[in-house]
């Protein structure tokens, strides 16, 4: 058994599931928080009610999220030594940060929220809120600092065979790290925002808490299609930067084997069993050009031109990454985000006006599928991120063959790996059971307290 296989089907297994959560976390955060901030400013029921129900399913998410993310940094050691070796001075700066600033701030802010609600005043409890939702902002932009830096690495001297940090304003904040946050976290709230809309529609399909529902329908199905246009800016922003710092991932997402002015955008590609040559294209003329480098005449560069290049700059080797898993899971990810975006904008078109919310099955069904589209979206863009990036694992500095652990067994990773993904299944089943019970129960009417009467209780 080869562990370096075993050992990459993990970190993927694991990560992919993990990350499913923490969109969700991000952009329940907020839309909870302006739940909240909503009922502060009208005294509307509804608006507490709604804070309260979607809470719960916040917490469920972030208790889940925080059991699978503690596996990812385990990994590191375990199966990855001779990575944590070599970037550990450097990688592992942004990751503390997380841990000692983001984290503790999202986590002590949201238990004062949690047991705040009849303890603190109602302006501070809903600042407890907002601070615990900047916090996961901080926690997801110190990760995504450190997964940039195995994209464009920067800031770093070699020393003795191992990367020294040098500068950690340069890690933190190059272009990479800024466009990577600024794509993710629209992308998370057009996660949240489909969850919102898809639960709400179905409590008003089945005629249960309409009051409530209706007005969280339209918040989430109106951030669904604004976080579609943001994040459609912001990915066109991160495909330039990607194009210059590396551009065999581009090549690799449309299928450009030979370098080209004037690059079509591949609607179609069918390569070679090698995947030396293209057998079949259609495309759209000049759109990559256009996508890569502003220019509908710009030159991009092909998968053989590269593949040359880094023979000579890096030496004998194979540098092309598993050309179709990055031309699908790169269309997979634009294709399920833009399908939840227009289904979003067609019941806003059709509840406009405050029409009545459509009826028929499809309506049903729109709802049930609405959540996992942005899931499946963020999903295949994780893996275009990792996966097209191969065979590097730090991209021109360490090849993902050399930063396996050296002592550690195919067999023992294959445990862990099966272990995982056991415990993993039984999370998955937890949290759907929970987020079912959550939602079937449904809202709940507020009890009202005199001031001497509050209750010891907490609100959860």
């Amino acid at each position: 058994m080869n562990p370096l296989s075993i050992a990459r089907w993990q970190f993927a297994i694991t990560t992919v599931y993990h990350f499913i959560f923490v969109p969700i976390t991000i952009g329940s955060g907020f839309l909870v928080a302006g739940l909240q901030t909503a009922w502060f400013r009208t005294h509307k029921e509804k608006y507490l009610r709604a804070t309260k129900f979607f809470g719960k399913l916040f917490l469920i998410n972030f208790a889940i999220g925080v059991v699978t993310g503690i596996v990812q940094e385990f990994q590191f050691g375990m199966n990855w030594s001779s990575y944590s070796r070599f970037v550990g001075d450097i990688f592992g700066a942004p990751l503390a940060m997380e841990g000692l600033l983001a984290f503790f701030l999202e986590s002590t802010f949201l238990g004062l929220w949690i047991f705040g609600w009849d303890r603190l005043s109602k302006r501070m409890h809903l600042a407890t809120i907002w601070l615990a939702a900047t916090g996961t902002l901080l926690s997801a932009y110190f990760i995504l600092a450190a997964n940039a830096f195995m994209q464009h690495p920067v800031g770093y001297e070699v020393v003795n065979g191992r990367a020294t940090l040098k500068n950690i304003f340069t890690v933190l904040f190059q272009n990479t790290a800024v466009a990577a946050f600024l794509h993710s976290i629209p992308s998370a709230f057009l996660t949240a925002g489909a969850l919102f809309a898809g639960i709400a529609g179905w409590m008003l399909v089945r005629g249960r808490d309409v009051e409530v529902a209706r007005p969280v329908l339209k918040i989430g199905l109106v951030t669904v299609v604004v976080s579609f246009l943001i994040v459609g800016a912001s990915g066109d922003w991160d495909a330039r930067i990607m194009t210059k710092q590396q551009p065999m991932k581009m090549a690799a997402a449309e299928a450009l084997y030979d370098t080209r002015a004037n690059a079509p955008f591949s609607v179609l590609t069918v390569g070679s069993l090698d995947g030396s040559r293209p057998v079949f294209s259609l495309g759209l003329p000049s759109v990559l050009s256009f996508m890569s480098t502003g220019d509908v005449n710009g030159t991009v560069e092909g998968i053989n031109n590269l593949q040359k290049e880094y023979e000579q700059k890096y030496g004998p080797g194979d540098y092309k990454p598993n050309i179709p898993l990055a031309y699908w899971s790169f269309r997979l990810m634009i294709g399920f985000g833009a399908i939840a975006a227009l289904l979003s904008l067609m019941v806003l078109w059709l509840m406009r006006k405050g029409r009545q919310v459509p009826g028929g099955k499809w309506f049903v069904r729109t709802m049930i599928a609405l959540p996992f589209l942005p899931i499946l979206a963020n999903s295949f863009g994780w893996i275009f991120t990792e996966g097209a990036r191969q065979p590097w694992i730090v991209f021109g500095l360490m090849k993902t063959s050399d930063a396996v652990s050296p002592q550690v067994s195919g067999g023992s990773v294959l445990f862990t790996l099966v272990a995982f993904t056991a415990l993993y299944g039984v999370l998955a089943v937890i949290e759907a059971g929970l987020f079912l019970r959550t939602i079937r129960v449904g809202t709940e009417t507020p009890v009202v307290h005199k001031e001497n009467e509050k209750p010891l209780a907490m609100a959860y």
